[in-house]
């Protein structure tokens, strides 16, 4: 009964990619610069599989003989969003970007507001925890909920829930999402709900993301159709628009994600387990904080035993990331940047170098092939060299 677990280390960029500079990313380095600026990185379990082994990463230590096979994915799309990256991992080429808007329209700004029967504010491009400071008083005396974007293609609403309950600001995300089509077409509409405590501002794990549908069948399709499960942990189903999704959980944090991860890493079935660890895309890489980053990312690594530990004998485990996010670049967005694969399983060959691949989408061919299932428009498996012949 075979499984493959993939693990999406959200944003953990590894150097730059040759075109990063026409999207202003010249320089970027996630995982170098995390490592530069938290010296005591302690990820003894990540290097152990190699991630320190793969071309480019110059920060991290080699490991002589890597547990597991290593390598570094290029990506393929136009874009350095969540969704382009997580659906070339899927099989799917996005050749055009998702739209992005410094500010929406004045006249979609009327419309919208006229359907949800408020004003709104700001409408501009800016760090999520900035904007609710900023704007938060304003919202919370009117009800008039903060519209914000950034450089990636979304559209996002954040509210205090004890101003806009939970269920009115999603509501008011699935009008908006239903609006933004054709010419003001995003990938995302996110909701962005948050509480004060202790006089603080803080967003809430209740976020919801609401994308497009993917443009395609992915290798989720192909799994689900083949009668198998496909499991999906954390932001995966939003992100797919539930497409491909046979079950999915909602997650507050990494550390619930990897609980889940192996609870359903400990269940009876054939498939595939796909989680995405936001935390530190969210917390640290757009908020730019290194040192916490490497914090987080420590975490993983202190868990990432027991994840191996509940996999049964032909389950595959595959960690990646979906773009970059440096936390000492300037601005808060992501970074066009390279993203690790790390790949273990207690009958899959060690000390395998993977080297450069030519696109996310390897990964997608691959589980596709260890499952015997059809595989996307794109992609090439790299499983003949896991695997004794």
């Amino acid at each position: 009964m075979k499984r493959a677990v993939l693990i999406v280390l959200d944003s953990l960029g590894i150097g730059e990619m040759p075109d990063a500079p026409g999207y202003g990313d010249a320089g970027a380095d996630t995982l170098g610069h995390i490592a530069e600026s938290k010296a005591d990185l302690a990820i003894p379990n990540l290097l152990s599989l190699g991630l320190g082994n793969i071309e480019g990463v110059t920060k991290l230590k080699a490991d002589a003989e890597p547990k597991g096979a290593y390598g570094r994915l290029t990506e393929m799309s136009k874009g350095k969003d969540t969704i382009t990256g997580h659906w070339e991992i899927a099989g799917l080429y996005t050749e055009i970007p998702f739209k992005t808007f410094p500010e929406f329209p004045e006249e979609f700004m009327e419309a919208f507001e006229k359907e949800i029967g408020i004003e709104t504010l700001g409408n501009y491009a800016a760090s999520g925890t900035e904007i609710i400071e900023a704007l938060g008083p304003e919202h919370e005396k009117t009800g008039k909920p903060i519209i914000y974007t950034s450089a990636d293609s979304v559209f996002q609403i954040a509210a205090n829930t004890d101003v806009i309950p939970l269920e009115r600001l999603y509501h008011i995300c699935e009008v908006a999402r239903r609006m933004l089509v054709g010419d003001v077409q995003v990938g995302r509409v996110i909701a962005r709900p948050y509480v004060i405590q202790d006089g603080q501002r803080v967003r809430t794990s209740d976020r919801k993301d609401y994308a497009v549908s993917p443009s395609g069948k992915t290798v989720m399709d192909h799994i689900k159709d083949s009668g198998k499960l496909v499991y999906a942990i954390g932001k995966i189903n939003d992100i797919f628009n539930g497409q491909g999704v046979s079950l999915s959980v909602h997650t507050d944090s990494n550390m619930d994600g990897v609980d889940k991860t192996v609870q359903a890493l400990h269940a009876d079935f054939e498939g595939f387990i796909f989680t995405n660890l936001v935390d530190f895309d969210s917390k640290y890489g757009h908020r730019r904080d290194p040192v916490g980053y490497g914090k987080c990312l420590e975490e993983f690594d202190n868990r990432l035993p027991e994840i191996m530990g509940a996999m049964k004998a032909d389950d595959i485990l595959i960690l990646c990331a979906d773009h970059g996010n440096d936390p000492v670049h300037e601005g808060w967005d992501h970074t066009r940047e390279y993203v690790p694969v790390v790949v273990w399983g207690k009958r899959l060959k060690q000390s395998v170098n993977l080297g450069t691949r030519a696109s996310f989408a390897d990964i997608s061919a691959t589980i596709a092939e260890y499952l015997s299932v059809s595989k996307s428009e794109m992609g090439e498996s790299f499983l003949g060299l896991l695997t004794e012949s």
